[in-house]
């Protein structure tokens, strides 16, 4: 492997553990945090709708990160498969960082958006509940995902 070629592979792997840690993160403690205000501030100041305001900002915030990383994935795995460096397990978690990195943009953080803009009557619907569970699956799986792939380059690159 050349010198810049490894130096790629470097910010590569640190894009995606960042990326990683801020998904997991949001999810783990800006969540809970954002969404028991009440515990927190002493009494209950906001409304689940407005802790859901909120918290929409940090994931469409997130998913700028999402998608440079969605970026960066297609860029070096492609590279990778185009000088024969290829692995089943790599392509498919690649394929879900891709598929789930890009609903997560420009699917689900879009359609919450617009269903919050409709009201707060609009998030009580089932189908908020329902894109909302979608929503968190699909980060779960893009996590995973980037797991595999931080784990398949970390395997390759110290051969």
């Amino acid at each position: 492997m050349n010198k810049y070629f490894r130096m790629t592979t470097m910010a590569y792997l640190i894009l995606l553990g960042a990326t990683l840690g801020a998904v997991l993160y949001a999810g783990i403690v800006v969540a809970p945090v954002t969404f028991h205000s009440e515990q927190w501030l002493g009494s209950e100041m906001l409304s689940k709708f407005q802790e859901g305001l909120i918290m929409t900002q940090n994931f469409v915030r997130l998913s700028y990160l999402v998608t440079a990383t969605v970026i960066a994935v297609a860029l070096y795995e492609g590279y990778k498969y185009k000088k024969f460096e290829r692995d089943t397990i790599t392509q498919i978690a690649t394929f879900f960082v891709i598929a789930t990195g890009l609903m997560f943009g420009y699917y689900y953080i879009p359609d919450i958006v617009n269903m919050q803009l409709a009201g707060e009557a609009m998030t009580k619907t089932e189908a908020f509940v329902n894109t909302h569970k979608g929503s968190e699956i699909n980060i779960k799986i893009f996590a995973a995902a980037l797991l595999v792939l931080i784990v398949r380059n970390m395997q390759k690159a110290c051969k």
